[in-house]
């Protein structure tokens, strides 16, 4: 698991206060996240890596595993 996997879980436990580890490759409709939760959750990550992430790139990211890959290729 790569150190932005991790650091994308424990924003997600801290964000959606879960009782559990975040599986990093369940979709994101299948978690029970409201959307409006879900656009608070990326901007947060957005701030917390230094990355901006429109909402078109948004929209096409399915999981926290594609997210950190993201994060991977536009990090400083």
């Amino acid at each position: 698991m790569s150190p932005s996997e991790d650091r994308l879980k424990s924003l997600a436990q801290e964000q959606f206060d879960l009782d559990h580890e975040p599986d990093v490759d369940a979709k994101v409709g299948d978690s029970g996240i409201s959307s409006l939760d879900a656009v608070a959750f990326i901007k947060k990550v957005g701030e917390a890596f230094g990355v901006d992430i429109p909402p078109e790139d948004a929209s096409k990211l399915e999981n926290l595993r594609g997210l950190a890959q993201y994060l991977d290729e536009r990090s400083k």
